[in-house]
């Protein structure tokens, strides 16, 4: 089935990419995964390719885009390569639409330009140890000061990727406590540079999956984040993150489905070079109708995928749909790619091939930007049930 999702633009972009990849990425990509995380100048060299401000207004010096399918085109291609691009997908995926959506034009002015170049990484720090999924449970806490000039920030986060070198996260802590009615109000969303005093990084946390990646614990210990730069509204932080949960979910969604799509490249190429018992493992029924199996379970997931990219696109995927595509795509892959590695027998537990390392990169996809269940509940919501 011919793909539309994509124009000449796009195919073009793919292109550039893949050149980086092979040039940039690959030669140096298990050091990274024996440090647990790619090296900071990185994402200067992905500022200078662009990558962070396809989606920035061309006042800030981005390229003034309104669409996710450049993103797409990074995923799939990131997949089929069988690496990340670091911590540096939180930056552009949940951080940059928080700004854009909430930033004032000063808070703009002062934060958009390095955050194209580079010159600036961000995080986003909402999970805190005991709350998981119970956003509305979080405990750290950002008083105004008695002069209104800074609040106050004290607590902790966990499970915070990028959170090792990122220069400003945005944190959710609460401004107020909860109501009776709604336990959800009071929380509010701040940039907070991190190198304020009381700021600190605790530990980088050794992950299953996504080595490459920066993932770490942070603490607060009377941080003072000046007033301007608080996010949005005080105490209106919950349906902030309510309404972005869309497009995280979305990337979830197309990443799964592309590492799905890689799975069964590397699987096909790894039984077509294999031999037992003096035929290539291509040569067996059994291998020919498990990758018949998974390729057409990758046929739907990317339908699923490219018609929740033209959605979201267009602003109307709706939190069911972005549940809906999250659960199906995920749920997809974690099937093929397990499939895939069995057709590799014992070289897919080797780290040293890309099965390995997709199977164990692809894991959390079930898990953060909310687990299967929680996405079976919103779907079941919608459903009327």
């Amino acid at each position: 089935m011919r793909r539309t999702v994509f124009n000449e633009d796009h195919e073009a972009f793919r292109e550039t990419i893949r050149a980086f990849i092979e040039a940039e990425v690959v030669p140096v990509y298990d050091e990274w995964f024996a440090a647990g995380q790619a090296p900071r100048e990185f994402y200067y060299k992905l500022g200078e390719l662009g990558i962070f401000g396809i989606n920035v207004p061309e006042e800030f010096g981005g390229a003034g885009m309104e669409s996710h399918k450049f993103e797409a085109v990074l995923y799939e291609e990131t997949a089929r390569a069988g690496v990340q691009f670091g911590g540096s997908g939180v930056h552009v995926l949940l951080a940059l639409p928080y700004i854009k959506m909430l930033a004032t034009d000063e808070q703009k002015k002062r934060f958009l330009p390095k955050f194209v170049t580079g010159e600036e990484m961000w995080a986003i720090a909402m999970t805190e140890p005991g709350t998981g999924s119970d956003l509305a449970g979080m405990k750290s806490t950002a008083k105004l000061s008695e002069d209104g000039t800074h609040y106050v920030l004290n607590g902790a986060k966990t499970f915070i990727t990028g959170g090792v070198h990122a220069d400003k996260v945005i944190v959710c802590a609460r401004t107020a406590a909860p109501t009776a009615e709604d336990r959800r109000h009071g929380i509010s969303l701040f940039a907070v540079d991190t190198k304020s005093e009381g700021y600190s990084v605790g530990r980088k946390l050794d992950k299953l999956g996504l080595k490459t990646s920066d993932t770490a614990e942070l603490a607060f210990v009377d941080v003072k984040v000046p007033v301007e730069d608080l996010l949005g509204e005080e105490n209106k932080g919950f349906y902030y993150l309510g309404h972005n949960l869309a497009s995280e979910r979305w990337g979830i969604a197309f990443g799964a489905y592309a590492q799905a799509k890689a799975a069964v490249r590397f699987a096909k190429q790894y039984v077509q070079e294999r031999t037992v018992f003096g035929k290539p493992v291509a040569h067996f029924q059994n291998t020919k109708f498990e990758l018949a199996a998974c390729q057409a379970e990758v046929d739907a997931a990317e339908a699923v995928a490219d018609r929740a990219t033209e959605a979201l696109d267009a602003g109307e995927l709706t939190p069911a749909e972005a549940a809906s595509a999250k659960l199906f795509c995920t749920e997809v892959a974690h099937r093929v790619i397990d499939r895939c590695l069995q057709l590799h027998g014992g070289y897919g537990y080797m780290n040293e091939y890309p099965i390995a390392r997709l199977y164990a990169d692809n894991r959390v996809n079930r898990i953060y930007g909310g687990t299967s269940e929680i996405m079976k509940s919103i779907i079941a919501k919608d459903m009327g049930l």
